[in-house]
């Protein structure tokens, strides 16, 4: 392609655009491409060297407006346009000239593509019959990927699908094992209060010591603690001096045998019993032995001064 501009042409007809009204570097090269129809724009590489050499010879100068350089053409500018009116005259007719001599190498170009592109389809076309059978297999191939991704996406589904049940199934086990362990807390304490009313009812040191242990329902340690002011009695001493009245009504259920020995063994066994029961339902802490061991001892004392003697 020849050279769109001869050696220092395209200096001269930047300060003819100068000329017509000041403009920055982008507009010069936005104005360039527009002389020569969009067949040529110069670089910024090439334009902006050459307003600088311009501005250094005193041709041009430059304000700054928004961020970027606008150049103006200066009276020597002017007078050098002048004293060069001939030669620009010439450059235009040049300038129309390198547009046709552009457009017709463009136009070569395209036809030679053109026919490029249809000897390369008509070598295609004679190829592709030959490989009939290789697109048959190219076509069962694709289809057969595309069942594959749909495969892959519908397992991708059905996992997640599962997952989903799976959390949701998580998540009602959780809640009905709450609602169990809540009912079993609830049915726990109902029988802890009925314990506890046979036990006061029993009177004496098994009221006492029931109410010691039941008690635990509330934590270790709960009797003397929640709800009970110094000096104040607490539930298990105020079952305590209840319990005369009912005691008899304590272990009404296993009638004498005749031995008393005996009758005090099963009477001492349901004790026991009871009171294992209490504390397996309950918890057994610490602070729940060290209280247990201050009744068993009141309790032996007093079962002593019953039989007659002491420990």
């Amino acid at each position: 392609m020849p050279p769109v501009f001869a050696h220092g042409r395209l200096r001269l007809y930047l300060l003819k655009l100068l000329d017509e009204a000041p403009r920055h570097g982008y507009e010069v090269i936005r104005l360039l491409e527009e002389r020569f129809q969009g067949l040529y724009a110069p670089s910024a590489g090439t334009v902006y060297p050459r307003l600088a050499k311009l501005e250094a010879e005193g041709l041009v100068t430059h304000a700054t407006e928004g961020g970027r350089k606008v150049y103006s053409i200066t009276e020597a500018g002017r007078a050098e346009l002048a004293d060069r009116s001939g030669e620009l005259a010439d450059l235009e007719l040049e300038i129309r000239d390198s547009v046709t001599e552009l457009a017709a190498e463009i136009r070569s170009d395209v036809r030679g593509a053109a026919g490029d592109l249809r000897r390369e389809m008509r070598a295609a076309a004679s190829a592709s019959a030959t490989r009939v059978g290789e697109d048959d297999s190219w076509q069962t191939a694709k289809e057969e990927l595309r069942k594959a991704r749909l495969e892959w996406k519908e397992q991708a589904r059905r996992a997640k699908d599962e997952s989903r049940r799976a959390r949701e199934e998580a998540q009602t086990a959780r809640r009905q094992a709450k609602e169990a362990q809540d009912r079993a807390r609830e049915e726990v304490q109902r029988i802890a209060a009925q314990l506890q009313e046979q036990f006061a009812k029993s009177g004496g040191v098994l009221g006492s010591l029931a109410g010691a242990w039941l008690g635990g329902t509330h934590g270790p340690g709960a009797a003397g603690k929640a709800g009970t002011a110094p000096g104040e009695d607490r539930p298990s001493d105020r079952a305590a001096d209840r319990a005369p009245d009912r005691a008899a009504d304590w272990a009404a259920d296993l009638a004498p045998t005749g031995d008393p020995a005996r009758d005090l063994d099963r009477l001492l066994d349901r004790f026991r019993d009871e009171v294992r029961d209490a504390a397996r339902d309950h918890g057994v802490t610490a602070a729940r032995v060290a209280e247990a061991r201050d009744h068993l001892a009141s309790a032996a004392a007093r079962l002593g001064t019953t039989f007659g003697s002491r420990p």
